[in-house]
């Protein structure tokens, strides 16, 4: 978890490294006129055309100024919202938040206007242009973010980060800003202020370290001449608070950013709470909980999406069922006994995709290519698997049964793996929490690598999918499930 601390920072600074800021800002300001300008004229063209616009109508008149002040205003509160703020780009729903809610105030604005001085302002053009408008500017971000996803990830358009802490903090930082370039953070150097050793590199890292010194004004030396654009505090600092303070000054006065990231891994952003006390940025992290009202939610959202998609995709069912029937005679499906909710234990349904006699060839085949101590065991190249059940595996499609799971309650539609009684046995403490919820047809792991995952990948997701728990993230993870099967990502 990284929380930023602004210091009067400004999203320009004076660094030619955030020369980047500035492009993607410019772009992004192009970027939402054009779509505002299309989902206002499009509204209008629609609910008056285009082709008989009369001037000398008043009311058509009113409309075309209507339009214009509207999109200049809406142009106007993304930037007044921090939408184009670069903190908020790249990475995180944040950005996306700004935008809805920026678009939500305008036009909840305009409805009020309109009623307190009763105007008739025509509901079509407005039910028109902000569901078009909203939906073109999260579009228009998106394909924005992929881009400087992809510029991230090879080092660039992001901002330089030197480390100040622990040798261990600042080991598991560079790691965790390593693993998220798309954040846009790129860890260039570390400082480790009373260290008793200088190795010259971060452990486990490439990171150089530029001293162990305590002093003020030696770390801020080291931070001038490594030229960066925020520093990051990590946990085990040993810095006085009052040096901690004059630090942050005099970042501010130089425009150079400053993170403090806290020993905590693993929290979501809704879990996170700050409360000023005497001067102090007390962080509270909240309990979570799946019950009540929460539970209730989550149920319901599994029946109505399960219930949708069984009817809509009741004809693939039909044909797949008939497709396994007459190339492999056998059942059509397979049931296989998996643990769920609490430890109970439940049998999973798939489309069948292997032979018959599978389950007999299996501890032969591990032995053969020595898996049989490994938790999350996969046969590579299996030859059990038929013909037809390479392309079910391959799109996800042997898993479609599993609807009928989350129907039933067994299952959800988004949560931690269903994992064998053999696997479950391998649980320490902390893995056994990942039962605490159903498990799912998708979750983090399935868009994060499926079967490419190690066993300890997968339970630290599971793991943080079980402590951070959000309906939207269930709605987040759902789309991106479509993106990793089509994708064929990990599939096996």
């Amino acid at each position: 978890m990284l929380s930023i601390v602004h210091t009067g920072v400004k999203e320009e600074t004076l660094h030619g490294h955030n020369t980047w800021k500035r492009r993607y800002r410019t772009r992004l300001r192009f970027i939402d006129a054009g779509v505002i300008i299309w989902a206002v004229a499009g509204a209008f063209g629609v609910r008056f055309g285009f082709s008989d616009i009369n001037p000398g109508t008043s009311r058509e008149v009113d409309y075309l100024v209507l339009s214009v002040a509207l999109a200049l205003a809406w142009w106007t509160m993304l930037e007044f919202w921090g939408s184009r703020e670069a903190r908020v780009l790249g990475s995180g729903s944040e950005e996306y938040k700004r935008v809805i809610a920026s678009s939500a105030w305008l036009f909840g604005f305009v409805a009020v206007f309109s009623y307190a001085l009763r105007i008739d302002t025509a509901r079509g053009f407005v039910g028109l242009a902000f569901p078009a408008g909203a939906m073109g500017l999260l579009a228009a971000r998106w394909l924005v973010r992929q881009h400087l996803s992809l510029e991230r990830k090879h080092g660039k358009s992001s901002s330089r980060v030197l480390i100040i802490g622990g040798p261990f903090s600042a080991a598991h930082l560079v790691q965790s800003l390593r693993s998220a370039p798309e954040a846009g953070y790129l860890p260039v150097a570390a400082h480790l202020p009373g260290a008793m050793t200088d190795t010259g590199r971060v452990p486990g890292s490439s990171v150089p370290v530029t001293g162990v010194e305590t002093d003020f004004q030696s770390i801020l030396s080291v931070i001038l001449d490594t030229n960066v654009d925020a520093v990051a505090i990590s946990a085990g600092v040993n810095m006085h608070p009052q040096d901690l303070r004059r630090l942050g000054w005099e970042l501010a006065a130089r425009d150079i950013g400053m993170i403090l990231a806290p020993a905590l891994t693993d929290v979501a952003g809704p879990r996170i709470h700050t409360q000023p006390v005497a001067g102090l940025p007390l962080i509270h992290v909240s309990t979570p909980k799946l019950t009540g009202g929460k539970k209730v939610a989550k149920r319901a959202f599994d029946i109505t999406i399960a219930g949708l998609l069984v009817a809509l995709l009741a004809p693939v069912f039909i044909t797949l069922a008939v497709l396994i029937r007459f190339t492999d005679s056998g059942p059509v499906f397979y049931r296989q006994e998996r643990i769920g909710l609490r430890g109970t234990t439940f049998h999973m349904l798939k489309f069948r995709s292997m032979k018959v006699d599978a389950d007999s060839q299996l501890r032969a085949l591990l032995e053969a290519q020595g898996s049989t101590d490994k938790p999350l065991f996969k046969i590579e190249n299996d030859p059990r698997i038929t013909p037809l059940g390479r392309v079910l595996r391959k799109y996800s499609l042997d898993e479609l049964p599993q609807l009928l799971n989350v129907l039933g309650g067994s299952m959800s539609l988004v949560g931690p793996r269903p994992q064998r009684e053999g696997e479950v046995a391998l649980y320490d403490d902390a893995a056994h929490r990942r039962l605490y919820v159903s498990p799912g047809m998708s979750g983090l792991w399935q868009v994060s690598g499926r079967s490419n995952l190690s066993w300890e990948e997968s339970i630290r997701l599971d793991l943080y999918y079980v402590e951070n728990w959000s309906l939207m993230g269930d709605v987040v993870i759902l789309f991106k499930t479509f993106k990793a099967v089509f994708a064929s990502t990990g599939a096996v």
